[in-house]
């Protein structure tokens, strides 16, 4: 399996390839979209994208948490975090690609 990660520059000449826009046409597009999920998730709003998955942001409580190292008992403060769900058809892509006896 491979560790490649794509960037954001990977994904604007993604689009300037598929679009046809300029180069700074597209990387704007791309900026202008994921700013929107940005804010959108900032607000406390979910983002669905269909045929790929749902992004939300969930609150997760205060708990006590232990150091590893030491074994002293450490409160982990209340906090958000960002939630991604994929869509079925994501899920069905992800196991497609997997070869028979993998787990």
């Amino acid at each position: 399996m491979s560790n490649r990660t794509i960037t954001r520059a990977q994904l604007s000449e993604a689009v300037y390839q598929e679009v046809g826009l300029s180069r700074n046409e597209s990387a704007d597009l791309l900026e202008s979209v994921l700013s929107m999920i940005s804010d959108s998730l900032s607000g406390g709003e979910t983002v669905k994208i269909s045929s790929f998955g749902s992004f939300s942001v969930r609150q997760k409580g205060q708990r006590i948490g232990r150091n590893p190292k030491t074994g002293e008992e450490v409160p982990i403060l209340p906090r958000k975090v960002l939630v991604f769900r994929p869509s079925q058809v994501m899920k069905a892509r992800i196991n497609a690609k997997r070869s028979p006896g993998t787990i």
